[in-house]
């Protein structure tokens, strides 16, 4: 037998966390064993441009380097793969089972059936409907719509007996038939609801796996009964524990983003972000600059590989020691008897210490290529970036070391691109360092040192420092963070005798005459 596993994601425009999750362990799944992984489109909301919606769904899974053998963009032999073009599918689907009697036509009004169900609730018994409006003729579908009744198709669901489900994560899984209700597969206005197309779609994938969130569960009875009203084959279920919220067993959802921010990790990994953006000139729109959100992590700069390593151990191991895997281990070790039956709590803080380590190992090649779009689209430096700046990116990376946790971290550095005139000071930090008069005359004794010195590099420039200090007879703190605010603006960096080599005598010098007199405006 081939595995077919498929992902059915509805075209929202982002790809949840929890979603993406789900889709991971449905693609490692079918790649350990060879066979197929597909994507089938759930468009069912008809008023939404499904093109616009659908492709950062696509892009995201595309970026995340999960890819899929049949759907979207791909074709294949059992398309179309989305749901708004299969109705005739689920259309004779539904015909078959009234005419089996696994179905039959419901011509109930709301409030009937409200009235049915208050009434079970006030004698505090199971509601089930009486199937008092059911059309068990042509003769009865003449009479209720002579009464201006409009009818749906309701299942026509077991009253008595046991559906025993064998899931390969929750084991062995009962449900007492006469506990299901009469579920609509058709509305009045001819569209089929989701079991129905669910049921019809993985049939004619041929889809052997059905691997989803817990919540789908409680939808296998009413699945199963369709299937095999319908004679098809009896997939493989197995029901992942859903992503919980930080420190929580509540599943995480992207609609509490101000909840989560309340939590330390999850609104540093938020404000970092949204730092970054900031410096990008962009004002995030609230729906998708969320870190339950995958786009989130592109935009800021995260690795594909972290992001993917991080989730593939929500709600599954290997042992009790192994964190990191390559894609290939991920493949080669994954199975579903190793996915926990308990939620997962999402962890920003690992999240943050997976990227970290991703980004520590990463070739500096590769980190240059991805921190120069940042650059760019911040407008520090020109596009295509010249080769005097990569090369200067290039010593950026590696004198900013462990500093850079994620791309777009390297706009706090943008100061060593940026033309003098435009570079921007930390007004908290320049008033602290150069409030003083006695600091100012000393940055510019110190100026005139740098100004000609016989050589440039680091350790010549360390050497210039403590000799200044020890003529002045001063301690390195009362001169060290005036320097670095004048040439750099900030008040933090990576060491300052490489940042004074690579900004170059000119330049330093040139800044730090800046300062001076930008502090002499203000004293005047």
């Amino acid at each position: 037998m081939t595995v077919r596993t498929r992902f059915a994601p509805s075209p929202t425009g982002y790809l949840h966390i929890g979603g993406v999750r789900t889709a991971l362990f449905n693609w490692l799944f079918t790649r350990h064993h060879g066979g197929q992984f597909l994507l089938r489109i759930d468009d069912t909301d008809q008023q939404r441009n499904v093109d616009a919606a659908l492709a950062p769904i696509l892009h995201g899974f595309e970026w995340l380097g999960i890819d899929w053998d049949e759907g979207p963009g791909k074709g294949g032999p059992h398309g179309p793969y989305y749901q708004s073009q299969r109705l005739s599918h689920y259309q004779a689907a539904a015909d078959r089972l009234v005419a089996s009697g696994h179905a039959y036509h419901d011509y109930a009004r709301p409030e009937e059936i409200a009235t049915e169900r208050e009434a079970a609730e006030r004698e505090k018994r199971p509601f089930l409907y009486s199937r008092r409006w059911m059309a068990e003729s042509a003769n009865d579908r003449v009479r209720f719509e002579n009464e201006g009744r409009s009818a749906v198709v309701r299942l026509k669901m077991p009253r008595e007996g046991t559906l025993v489900i064998d899931d390969q994560i929750r084991g062995q899984v009962e449900f007492e038939w006469a506990r299901e209700q009469d579920h609509v597969i058709q509305r009045a206005d001819g569209t089929c609801l989701y079991h129905l197309a669910s049921v019809v779609d993985d049939h004619d994938f041929e889809i052997t796996h059905v691997i989803r969130a817990e919540e789908h569960l409680s939808n296998t009875p009413r699945q199963i009964f369709i299937l095999e009203s319908l004679g098809y084959p009896r997939p493989v279920y197995a029901h992942l524990p859903y992503v919980a919220e930080p420190g929580s067993k509540t599943k995480l959802s992207k609609r509490k983003l101000d909840k989560y921010l309340k939590n330390r990790d999850f609104a540093q990994i938020y404000e970092h972000g949204r730092a970054i953006a900031t410096a990008l000139g962009l004002a995030p729109a609230a729906d998708t600059f969320n870190p339950v959100i995958v786009d989130f992590y592109e935009q800021v700069g995260y690795l594909p590989d972290a992001i993917v390593n991080y989730l593939v151990l929500l709600g599954w191991s290997l042992d009790e020691r192994t964190e990191f895997f390559t894609r290939q281990q991920m493949i080669e070790s994954f199975s579903l008897g190793r996915v926990n039956k308990a939620p997962a709590s999402f962890d920003p803080k690992k999240l943050w210490s997976f990227q970290d380590h991703y980004m520590q190992q990463l070739p500096i090649d590769q980190k240059l290529d991805m921190m120069l779009p940042y650059l760019e689209r911040a407008g520090v430096v020109s596009t295509p970036a010249s080769d005097d700046v990569r090369e200067r990116l290039r010593q950026v990376i590696q004198a900013a070391g462990d500093r850079l946790k994620v791309a777009g971290d390297i706009l706090d550095f943008a100061d060593f691109f940026v033309p003098d005139e435009q570079l921007r000071y930390d007004e908290a930090a320049f008033e602290k360092q150069l409030r003083d008069p006695e600091s100012a005359a000393r940055l510019a004794r110190f100026r005139d040192r740098l100004s000609t010195a016989a050589a440039f590099d680091p350790a010549a420039l360390e050497q210039l420092l403590q000799a200044f200090v020890a003529d002045e007879q001063i301690g390195v703190g009362k001169i060290i963070h005036a320097i670095r605010v004048a040439v750099t603006g900030k008040a933090v960096g990576f060491g300052l005798f490489e940042t004074l080599a690579l900004l170059g005598r000119g330049t330093s010098v040139a800044r730090i005459d800046r300062a001076l007199a930008r502090r002499e405006a203000q004293a005047n």
